[in-house]
């Protein structure tokens, strides 16, 4: 099992808590507690909480209207559910379901095949990217009235840390280093890359 998620909380410029949704509703409901933004540590996006509900239930409406908003698209009848196999449409061309056809296991153990190779070799670009987008949807939540954010942006994706460091030094500490946590995998170097000169080993 993958660790739990976890969400942070921002009141104006100052970090007011980090945790799982339970503890981020108990933080923000206490009497004295100020108007806060969530944020989804993963995904980078604001987290809508009912606060009205109270911590217990902003925490059971939210977890519903996510199971609401779910894709749909499982279809019952075919597939290996004990396995954890479900059936969906896919829709290819000819050429591609006479391939598929000739494969050893048939057509769905082909595409599991390829989808699993797919996933090995695409894992580091998908990392970089999310810890971009991540990163990137809090600087423009809270960040993007601040300076040095367009440059600061720019070298988010041109994958330059010093320079990102460089142009958020001026920001709130809270801000700077909470994109930072969220952006560390955008500077990942791909697998097998050398590190760079003078990098801490």
């Amino acid at each position: 099992m993958g660790a739990s998620p976890t969400f942070t909380a921002f009141a104006g410029s100052r970090r007011h808590a980090t945790g799982d949704l339970s503890d981020i509703a108990r933080a923000a409901t206490r009497p004295d507690a100020p108007p806060v933004l969530v944020f989804d540590d993963a995904s980078g996006r604001v987290v809508d909480l009912e606060l009205r509900h109270g911590p217990d239930g902003a925490v059971a409406e939210y977890e519903a209207r996510a199971k609401r908003s779910s894709p749909p698209g499982v279809q019952k009848g075919r597939g290996r559910p004990r396995l954890g196999v479900v059936a969906r449409e896919v829709t290819l061309l000819p050429r591609h379901w006479d391939w598929l056809a000739q494969q050893p296991g048939g057509a769905s153990a082909a595409l599991r095949r390829l989808v699993e190779e797919a996933r090995r070799t695409s894992a580091g670009p998908d990392r970089r990217r999310a810890a971009q987008e991540a990163a990137y949807r809090v600087m423009t939540t809270l960040a993007g009235d601040l300076p040095a954010y367009e440059d600061a942006v720019r070298a988010l994706y041109a994958g330059d840390a010093a320079a990102f460091a460089a142009h958020m030094a001026p920001w709130p500490p809270d801000i700077s280093d909470y994109v930072q946590r969220l952006a560390g995998q955008a500077f990942a170097p791909p697998a097998g890359a050398e590190p760079a000169a003078g990098a801490a080993g």
